[in-house]
């Protein structure tokens, strides 16, 4: 993105160009996601078809009903550890793109501020008395949006990170919760 507003046919034609390529560069991001979120789809997909025809496999391989109900709690565990880290993907890949996108749009706020600022500075040297401070003003109510922006990412980053957190532990529980119960299954049969 340009420095400062364009004054010239190039100054223009060089603004649109940087706009054209970081609208470029999010879709191609955007794209990447997806192509990733469909990859793990049909990845994830043909894993839990062929877990499947294996445990319907073993289920007619039983030769009784304990044999049934002790491979039915062996093949829980897995399923859910499964499950987990697909949730775990989804969850990097979106993750990771957000990433992407809030850094472009810090990069766009700072080269905007850049511009207005350029733009302020110049038109105060050549404006009439008094008008600094209109500048000032204008200087000290961009200051002030850009701190509010500043604050309102680190407090998204802190709210990411603590439902990651939360995530986490949440995953961890559930697959020592299956777990065990897996065993208390097997006992009870």
């Amino acid at each position: 993105m340009a420095t400062s507003l364009p004054s010239s046919p190039e100054q223009l034609v060089a603004a649109h160009k940087a706009t054209f390529d970081t609208l470029f560069a999010v879709f191609n991001s955007t794209l990447d996601s997806a192509e990733k979120l469909a990859s793990l789809n049909v990845s994830s997909t043909r894993a839990a078809v062929e877990d499947q025809i294996s445990s319907a496999k073993a289920l007619l391989g039983a030769k009784d009903l304990q044999e049934v109900l002790a491979l039915q709690g062996s093949l829980a565990q897995p399923q859910v550890e499964k499950a987990i880290a697909y949730a775990r993907s989804v969850y990097e890949i979106s993750s990771t793109a957000q990433e992407e996108l809030v850094k472009r749009l810090e990069l766009h706020q700072s080269e905007v501020n850049k511009s207005v600022t350029s733009l302020l500075d110049s038109y105060s040297r050549s404006a009439p008395g008094g008008s600094q401070v209109a500048v000032a003003a204008f200087k000290s109510a961009i200051s002030a949006a850009n701190s509010a922006f500043d604050n309102a990412n680190k407090a998204a980053r802190h709210v990411a990170n603590i439902t990651e957190a939360s995530v986490d532990a949440a995953s961890s529980a559930t697959v020592r919760a299956v777990g065990a119960a897996t065993p208390a299954k097997r006992k009870a049969a």
